[in-house]
């Protein structure tokens, strides 16, 4: 058995955490239930419930894409997210996205600080009340906290077969403090700037998928490639039928993570529900189809990966577009990302599970497909039509929000690796690679 250095310093972290929350905590007052409905509360506790499923199921979905010696560190890897982002949401996390605003551009932490203020907190949120709710405010924060849990776990694809354990949990909650929460703070929050200057982000094609594309292509970079890779001695993924079940919890989820956003049972979360799995649908035909025309076998890999880019792309257009339109955008996305990880494979980038192809640029055709297809008849939300419909200022607002989103999610990334690389080497040293994180990592291994 390999052994590391022992530290007593995460342990103590968190103890403290544990002590001042018994020092913070207030008895909360009553629960305002004037104009809370039942049915949106319901629906909402299950929509959350799914949106954390996706989670175990990203961890079947990349556990059985790595080689056997890597599977349960990759799969750990989403699993930790669940714990450590939810302690961090609960103490200052959902106030840096969704605390009072400072200027739109983060939350104050102090504004619900160990959740106070939460479960008797008015329903609505914003400066001027703009976004009112008929459920629990506690209830939106816990949904809210299963889209922080997954986000950076998402990043872990890009990292695979190489990533030290102890350093990616720093950066993941680097990661969720300096890029996740100030991007969904500008994007949902009623006072954030891009909310103001018009964006459109049902569900999080920019927060979500974008920012973790490019974190996973800034980690790609920095930790440069695994050794296996320089060889070309790539060995097969360990597990399909892992793959193909993480596809079905994902999908299955997925329709908490998009229906779920529109904050209530009503037509709005039946049309997200519909162009969700419409999309995903359309993707995974159009994946595996792109690659017979390569000559290339149907797999139920490529089925797979196409049907996650499809329900990436339509994420941020879900709740803005028609039915029909999720087709063109899952079978154009599928496309896009096909092209970007067969370009990937035959370069030097080692993306281990083509992260950025498939959630980055699936994420970026999303957005600037909902500027162009967005539309009022589907939502009143919608104050400008999309490109489509003749209108071009929204289509033009959301290239600028894609550039800035882009700049800030792989700039800082890039920032924080080389941070958490300088408190805990980011990468596992050669003979570590070679034995396989499970071991190296976790003193576990895969039986076979």
């Amino acid at each position: 058995m390999t052994t590391q250095k022992p530290t007593w310093i995460p342990l103590l972290v968190l103890l403290a955490v544990a002590v001042l929350a018994l020092f913070t905590t207030s008895v909360p007052g009553t629960m305002p239930t004037e104009g809370l409905d039942t049915g949106d509360t319901a629906w909402m506790i299950v929509a959350s419930g799914l949106v954390l499923l996706m989670t175990p199921g990203l961890a079947y979905f990349y556990g059985g894409m790595v080689n056997h010696k890597n599977v349960i560190s990759t799969m750990l890897q989403s699993f930790i997210a669940m714990g450590v982002i939810s302690v961090i949401w609960i103490v200052f996390g959902f106030s840096l996205a969704f605390g009072d605003s400072l200027g739109g551009w983060i939350g104050d932490p102090r504004t619900f600080f160990m959740f106070n203020g939460v479960f008797d907190h008015k329903l609505s949120l914003g400066s001027a009340d703009q976004l009112k709710f008929t459920i629990p405010f506690a209830l939106f924060a816990f949904f809210q906290m299963k889209f922080a849990v997954i986000t950076p776990a998402l990043i872990s694809g890009a990292l695979a077969e190489r990533i030290n354990f102890r350093a990616f949990v720093l950066f993941m909650v680097l990661f969720c403090i300096v890029v996740y929460a100030p991007l969904a703070h500008w994007t949902w929050h009623p006072d954030g700037f891009l909310f103001n200057l018009g964006v459109l982000d049902f569900a999080g094609g920019t927060v979500v998928h974008m920012s973790a594309g490019w974190a996973a292509l800034a980690g790609a970079l920095y930790l440069r490639r695994r050794k296996s890779h320089i060889e070309s001695n790539i060995l097969p993924p360990a597990n399909i039928p892992y793959v193909l079940l993480g596809t079905g919890l994902l999908w299955f989820g997925w329709f908490g993570f998009n229906a779920g956003s529109a904050v209530g049972a009503n037509g709005l979360a039946v049309t997200a529900f519909a162009t969700t799995h419409v999309a995903a649908a359309a993707a995974g035909l159009s994946w595996i189809l792109f690659d017979v025309t390569r000559g290339k076998k149907v797999s139920a890999l490529g089925f797979c990966i196409g049907a996650v880019v499809g329900l990436v792309a339509i994420t941020p257009a879900s709740g803005f577009v028609t039915v029909p339109v999720a087709i063109f955008i899952g079978v154009i996305a599928a496309i896009v990302s096909n092209i970007a990880a067969h370009w990937r494979a035959s370069s030097n980038l080692d993306d281990t599970l083509d992260v950025f192809p498939c959630h980055g640029l699936g994420g970026m055709v999303g957005m600037l497909m909902t500027g162009i297809f967005a539309t009022s008849a589907v939502n009143a939300a919608v104050a400008e039509q999309g490109l489509f419909y003749g209108e071009t200022t929204l289509f033009l607002k959301h290239l600028l929000a894609l550039a800035i989103v882009s700049a800030f999610a792989f700039g800082l990334s890039y920032i924080l690796l080389i941070i958490t690389d300088k408190i805990i080497p980011l990468r596992v040293n050669e003979e570590e690679e070679r034995l396989g994180l499970d071991i190296s990592q976790h003193d576990e291994s895969l039986a076979e």
